[in-house]
């Protein structure tokens, strides 16, 4: 496959993908009872997961079937460490708030060529929230242009995180500064941010590369900047696919959060594997 590709068909081709694939979970989500299994302490799985994951793959490999694969809910394939392009899916994230009809869960999309991030969709159907972008082209809410937060102070910057974080002390570092916002799926935090609704998101808590990836584009493809606590950068498509914190707004905000947070110790990974 040609080394470059026009990355404005593949967005195009992700969205509608995202659109078709919220309907699908949208319908499970308003059922009286969904199916749901445990994958191990507090890390449920639903149908909607499953059927989610099914048409992501037929649509975004449907669509690009020489890039590679690497999904939530999908058997690993060593595969994709050979590919330059990889999708990184997360067919539902925030399968918790789905189960608890709680409207924070979203679809995620991230598309990656040689580990670094190009475009991405987060569309959260319950709440008919589509926002896309594209590496160099800037984003989109529901096809509407839409900016970063332009907060340049960490004073009274609108952070948003998950409140069992906030439980555990990981935004103590910065307590005296924010205000504090909890909010479902990573990918829809970091959404929030590309788009300007919050000025921050940092977590200390490991995570998967298929939980940020999406996310990441577009903070990317909004102007801003996204790496670990220290600064490296997050690549994709890596045989782990695991990264143990994540910090994410535009690079004035960026830069003062890493200086605030160079002391804050990691949390442990309480789903090692």
């Amino acid at each position: 496959m040609a080394e470059q590709q026009p990355l404005h068909p593949l967005l195009v081709v992700a969205e509608t993908a995202a659109r078709a694939a919220g309907a699908v979970a949208l319908s499970i989500y308003h059922q009286a009872e969904v199916r749901s299994w445990e994958k191990g302490e507090d890390n449920p799985l639903s149908e909607a997961d499953l059927a989610v994951d099914r048409l992501l793959h037929e649509r975004l490999l449907g669509a690009a079937p020489d890039f590679g694969w690497l999904s939530e809910e999908s058997l690993d394939d060593p595969a994709r460490l050979a590919r330059d392009w990889v999708w990184v899916v997360d067919p539902i994230d925030g399968t918790k708030e789905f189960l608890q009809k709680v409207p924070h869960w979203t679809v995620s999309i991230g598309l990656v060529h040689h580990g670094v991030v190009q475009l991405g969709v987060v569309f959260n159907p319950s709440e008919d929230l589509l926002v896309a972008g594209a590496v160099g082209e800037g984003i989109t809410t529901n096809g509407v242009p839409a900016t970063l937060s332009a907060t340049t102070e960490l004073v009274g910057a609108h952070l948003v995180g998950s409140r069992s974080e906030q439980k555990r002390g990981e935004f103590d570092d910065v307590r005296d500064l924010y205000r504090f916002e909890a909010v479902g799926s990573i990918a829809y935090k970091m959404a929030l941010l590309a788009i300007g609704r919050c000025d921050l998101y940092y977590t200390l808590s490991p995570k998967h590369e298929w939980d940020i990836c999406g996310g990441h584009a577009l903070v990317v493809a909004a102007g801003g900047r996204v790496t670990q606590k220290d600064g490296t950068p997050i690549l994709y498509n890596q045989p782990k696919a695991k990264y143990r914190s994540v910090v994410a707004a535009n690079p004035i905000l960026h830069a003062q959060l890493l200086a605030r947070l160079k002391g804050a110790e990691l949390s442990p990974d309480l789903h090692a594997r």
